[in-house]
């Protein structure tokens, strides 16, 4: 695809030294880093209590769907009230919920018990990436820095991933197997409550006109965001079916520890992806973009249920990471250019749970593999979800085009909001 690099771009470090930046963006990390350590925690929790890959998985999917249909309500109580009338309590819940699961989980519970707990766990997640977006939206405005903030935050996503399932695995591995998961609730609860207190950088709550008016704006109603929501149930696909069946892999090969590094390989080709994506001005339109690009990651996951040595798939799994990335902010700039302004947000709390519930049906259906057929049938769910959402997005991109009066950017500011990724 041909780009072109615009040199007089601000850089990182100019934005970096905006006034009052570090506020939040040093307690938005610690808040959002127990996020991506989330599922992987709930998955070796589950998995050592029950013995069963099947059981973790439903576990970790009652979570994810539980975020998934509770995000965007979350996303419009923070504009309605305010993040820090939203936040505090959420973090409280999240965390009582957190370690109530915990206990279940060693006290051999039975399933039902678990579910129960899980419902509260994944709807109380703090969704603070759109709140670090917001935040930056009230420093820079209409400033040239917003792009930059776009790709750094692009960054700073994949970075939580490259740490969280290495921390999530470390401690349950090598401390305790409900390690990973007090760790979580107790770094959301820190980072939570810190982020709330900076009220100075808080976006101002502005007045809604009622019910209706909602409606009128609703994101849903608008086509290309139905076809988006396809396009990242499939990308959730990829980070559930992954989950699980590295997990699954490092077990069978007798190196549990294994996970967390071939997880973090993955995590890192996204990372990496997303920071050259970010520096990258494109000529070739959205749309295009995230046809070309969604159609390699389909490609990439085809092929790792045939891996069957960890050099095979780490190369593998970096290439898939390295094809996330693109897909994910290209998808959240088509939500700039065919959104109204007042229902970005609520677009992409949709996308973020459309990545949650893809990765809650991924990592049941692939536990379910794992338990029932071969070591690595769990690899074929990746390949099925990005091919089913392939097809949905070629035969109905002509849905995501540009608004009438809408405006091509060259990426968005909403990058990944937290979601039960890790």
């Amino acid at each position: 695809m041909a780009s072109t690099v615009t040199s007089s771009r601000p850089g990182y470090g100019q934005l970096l030294r905006t006034r009052g930046a570090w506020t939040f963006l040093l307690p938005g990390f610690a808040a959002r880093q127990p996020f991506a350590m989330l599922t992987l925690s709930l998955v070796l929790l589950v998995q050592h209590t029950t013995g069963s890959y099947g059981a973790a998985g439903a576990v970790a999917a009652v979570t994810g769907v539980s975020m998934a249909l509770f995000a965007p309500y979350s996303g419009r109580l923070a504009d309605r009230h305010g993040q820090r009338a939203v936040l505090i309590p959420g973090v409280l819940l999240h965390t009582l919920a957190g370690l109530s699961l915990t206990a279940l989980a060693l006290a051999h519970a039975p399933l039902w018990a678990l579910f129960a707990a899980a419902v509260p766990t994944g709807a109380s997640v703090p969704q603070i990436g759109p709140m670090v977006r917001a935040r930056w939206g009230v420093k820079l405005q209409d400033s040239p820095l917003m792009s930059t903030a776009a790709a750094f935050e692009s960054v700073t996503d994949e970075l939580t991933f490259v740490f969280g399932p290495l921390l999530a695995t470390a401690l349950c591995t090598a401390v305790h197997p409900a390690a990973g998961l007090l760790t979580e609730a107790s770094l959301t609860l820190l980072g939570g409550l810190l982020f709330a207190a900076q009220r100075s950088t808080q976006p101002t709550v502005t007045a809604t006109a009622g019910h209706a008016r909602v409606a009128h704006t609703s994101a849903l109603r608008v086509p290309g965001v139905r076809v988006l929501i396809v396009t990242f149930l499939g990308i959730g696909s990829v980070f559930g079916g992954m989950q699980v069946s590295l997990a699954a892999f490092s077990e069978s090969i007798g190196e549990p520890g294994l996970n967390g590094v071939l997880y973090g390989v993955f995590a890192a080709g996204n990372m990496l992806s997303g920071l050259v994506c970010g520096a990258i001005a494109w000529k070739v339109a959205p749309q295009r973009r995230l046809v070309v690009g969604y159609g390699a990651l389909a490609l990439t996951t085809s092929g790792l249920w045939a891996a069957h040595s960890v050099l095979v798939l780490a190369g593998l799994g970096l290439l898939v990471g390295m094809c996330i990335a693109p897909a994910l902010i290209t998808g959240y700039t088509l939500v700039e250019n065919l959104v109204p302004a007042g229902a970005r947000t609520e677009a992409f709390t949709w996308l973020t749970g459309a990545v949650a519930l893809g990765q809650a049906a991924a990592v049941t259906i692939a536990g379910q593999l794992e338990d029932r057929f071969w070591g690595g049938a769990g690899f074929l769910v990746p390949m099925g979800g990005t091919l089913l959402a392939l097809v949905t997005l070629v035969a109905l991109r002509s849905r995501l085009a540009t608004r009438p009066g809408g405006r091509t950017v060259a990426r968005g500011m909403g990058h990944r909001v937290p979601v039960t990724v890790d």
